[in-house]
């Protein structure tokens, strides 16, 4: 069965209607799923965790690679990012996520709104939010991480807004080579710009990306861009 809409579109309308009629979130959930034709929130999450296309794009990263995962708000770039480290999970990888956006709950709400239980992967999932978070802090606390590892990081623009920390273009080369050299996959979430217009192209590409300090975009090896239900993956040029 094809949902209505994506997962977190359907998510956030269970919001609006939790607001709206003062009922729990859960129950709001519930009720969305069952207009999708399931009982139950657990279900349909399930259903869609199970036909993702992190599925299809995951088999087309590879250790050593820096991958990019762009989009407007709300447009299901953390989950997708999410997804990918699921994948990875799946066949026995670890996972860490680095965030300087959520708060630790908030990461594993997000697992569990697509149908993830964190528990299922609790000794290969790993969240850091520390307020220092930097390319020397995720190498530091990769450093023994096993080949094949998924760093997502969230997201690249606030990498340098602390006045310590190294410009972005270091900080996103160190992380390059300590990816290849352990055999790592980073994944960056990033901002669009928001002169993006969707009624122009129905996806942002590299162009669109925001960057408040400079930074050779040449250095990611894949692009992941987002926009309602069109989704984008290549090759970096």
């Amino acid at each position: 069965m094809k949902l209505s809409a994506p997962i977190y579109h359907l998510k956030r309308k269970a919001k609006r209607l939790s607001r709206e009629q003062g009922i729990p979130l859960h129950d709001a959930l519930d009720r969305i799923a069952t207009t999708e034709g399931f009982s139950a929130w657990s279900l349909l999450a399930a259903k869609a965790a199970a036909t993702t296309p992190a599925i299809r794009l995951f088999p087309q990263v590879q250790p050593g690679d820096l991958v990019l995962v762009g989009a407007r708000p709300g447009q299901g770039k953390t989950l997708m990012s999410l997804e990918l480290a699921v994948e990875a999970m799946k066949s026995g990888h670890r996972a860490a996520f680095f965030s300087l956006e959520y708060t630790e709950k908030d990461v594993l709400d997000r697992l569990r709104a697509i149908g993830v239980e964190p528990v299922q992967f609790d000794k290969l999932f790993e969240v850091d939010c520390s307020d220092a978070i930097s390319a020397d802090h995720v190498v530091k606390q990769m450093a023994t991480a096993p080949r094949g590892t998924v760093v997502v990081i969230d997201y690249l623009q606030l990498l340098d807004q602390r006045r310590e920390n190294p410009d972005l273009t270091v900080q996103v080369r160190a992380l390059k080579s300590f990816a290849r050299d352990k055999g790592l996959i980073v994944i960056f979430i990033s901002q669009i710009d928001r002169s993006y217009d969707p009624m122009v192209k129905p996806c942002p590409d590299i162009s669109d990306v925001r960057l408040p300090n400079p930074l050779d975009l040449k250095l990611f090896d894949k692009t992941c861009f987002i926009n309602n239900s069109e989704i984008e993956f290549r090759a970096a040029s």
